[in-house]
């Protein structure tokens, strides 16, 4: 049994119809109409709210109509398994365009060579994830759902169906309509190392107070924080206290932490000298 057929069998069960239904879920009518006969898949449950509702309002088991969705998920994309679905050519435009101005001819010549391979699926899944993570936790504002439909010319109902949409796509289903509508208004710019891979995402400001995101893909120690540089500078300048340090000895002074204090020249030194002492490790 399918979501739909579990939806219709409460609606008819209970006398009810599919614009209450629609009023619960704060959805339009449509959209019901739609998943009712199947021109849309269920959406993830993880990516929206409208299973509780529906629950609710259908008199079920709370997470029912979340569990009925996910088998429905499993089972369709086991059909799907193996296809494979190229970008549209105005998304990575949209992506390409989006780049920073240095770096765009080199990540548009591999983009070119390799046809959604690595480097553009991992850029345009990181974009989107952003993106997707900020429409989700507005997703309960609705200040800034209204802000966002009346920019839009759709209604409040409508803009709540093209978020949660917009929530369940992936990056092999991404369409000009969620360029247009999140990732185009959304995103500022992007660049990326293309040696390290680390990525930074500038968003709008104007729809994301916190407009700065940064992905990194290799180790990297973290770097001391100035205090603990001055005491470290001191000693390695001072030859009395410092002569003679290797430089693994000096990997092990950088790697030293501390929590609101601040270690002084002569630390470092009496530091170096137990690390040297035979007597304070196990032999054999």
């Amino acid at each position: 049994m399918d979501v739909s057929l579990v939806i219709r069998h409460r609606l008819e069960e209970f006398g009810l119809d599919q614009r209450e239904l629609a009023q619960a879920a704060e959805v339009t009518e449509s959209y019901i109409s739609q998943l009712l006969t199947r021109r849309k898949s269920p959406p993830a449950p993880n990516r929206t709210d409208i299973y509780d509702k529906m629950d609710k309002f259908l008199r079920l088991p709370k997470g029912e109509m979340a569990r009925l969705a996910t088998a429905q998920r499993r089972e369709g994309l086991k059909r799907e398994l193996g296809e494979s679905t190229a970008l549209f050519g105005e998304v990575r435009e949209l992506i390409l365009r989006k780049c920073h101005p240095d770096k765009a001819p080199h990540v548009r010549a591999i983009f070119h060579q390799q046809p959604f391979g690595e480097l553009e699926r991992l850029v345009t899944g990181k974009l989107l994830y952003v993106v997707k993570r900020v429409a989700k936790q507005e997703l309960e504002n609705e200040y800034w759902l209204r802000m966002v439909a009346d920019l839009g010319g759709h209604s409040y109902q409508e803009m709540r169906v093209i978020v949660l949409e917009f929530l369940d796509t992936d990056i092999f289903n991404l369409s000009r309509e969620n360029c247009g509508t999140f990732l185009d208004p959304m995103i500022e710019s992007w660049d990326i190392d293309l040696t390290t891979f680390a990525l930074d995402i500038i968003l709008n400001p104007r729809t994301v107070p916190e407009n700065v995101r940064r992905f990194e893909f290799i180790e990297k120690e973290a770097e001391p924080t100035p205090d603990e540089q001055s005491g470290l500078a001191e000693f390695l300048e001072d030859p009395a206290l410092s002569a003679g340090v290797t430089a693994d000895e000096l990997t092990f002074l950088k790697r030293l932490k501390f929590r609101g204090k601040r270690p002084t020249a002569l630390y470092y030194y009496r530091e170096l000298q137990s690390l040297r002492d035979p007597l304070h490790f196990h032999t054999g």
